[in-house]
């Protein structure tokens, strides 16, 4: 008799679905990762700060453009940079604002959702890995079916080997269905924040352009 516990169904699945259990736990460890980081990292207060917002409006109501700027210079995140894009292009029109923004928040939506993407990656390639690991049970099944003489040890060893693939399948899909959840809430995380910073751009744009287009002017 087979002990049930998972030592034994990976171990007893031959060299190529050790291999495959392995890809299954580096899969498994990698969604994890993901997952933790992107919490981490897909954070409003992380990607759009108060505290930039309010410094950079406080410099937008004394009329000084260029404080503004490098407000946002000394802060680093996306909607700094966006901001700033925003700011640099005053000058030449408001449309002009606006595809620049765009861009920029383009920009900034591929940066945030790169490592998130590996998440759909993994999503699609465990269920994969999952179905290889069964098919090989049942390879390993029907050969023993094949070869050995009819009776319980033969019945037993049947049940043995399609358990053993029927797990790897299971496991695939659990690691697969948490993963594409998580991904698709993370991306549409980042696009609601990606949206709200570019209309916040375009708002603070639209109230100060008389003013801090002259600023600007001066400036230089």
């Amino acid at each position: 008799p087979h002990a049930m516990n998972f030592t034994n169904i990976v171990f007893r699945s031959g060299w190529f679905g050790t291999l495959i259990w392995l890809l299954l736990f580096v899969c498994s460890v990698a969604c994890f990762a993901l997952i933790i980081d992107s919490f981490i990292t897909i954070n409003h207060q992380k990607i759009a700060p108060t505290s930039l917002v309010d410094s950079v409006k406080a410099a937008i109501e004394q009329g000084d453009l260029m404080e503004a700027i490098s407000v946002c210079e000394k802060s680093p995140t996306p909607l700094g940079r966006i901001l700033k894009t925003g700011f640099l292009n005053v000058q030449d029109g408001f449309e002009v604002v606006q595809d620049a923004v765009g861009v920029a928040a383009d920009l900034e939506s591929e940066t945030l959702l790169g490592r998130v993407s590996y998440l759909s990656v993994i999503s699609n390639v465990t269920p994969m890995l999952g179905l290889i690991g069964t098919v090989q049970g049942m390879i390993y099944a029907f050969f023993n079916l094949g070869t050995q003489a009819a009776g319980a040890a033969q019945s037993a060893m049947l049940a043995v080997n399609i358990s053993h693939g029927l797990w790897a399948t299971a496991v695939g899909l659990g690691v697969s269905v948490p993963a594409s959840i998580l991904f698709y809430f993370f991306k549409n995380r980042t696009m609601r924040i990606i949206l709200g910073m570019e209309a916040l751009t375009l708002d603070i744009i639209k109230s100060l352009r008389g003013a801090e287009v002259v600023e600007e002017g001066a400036a230089e």
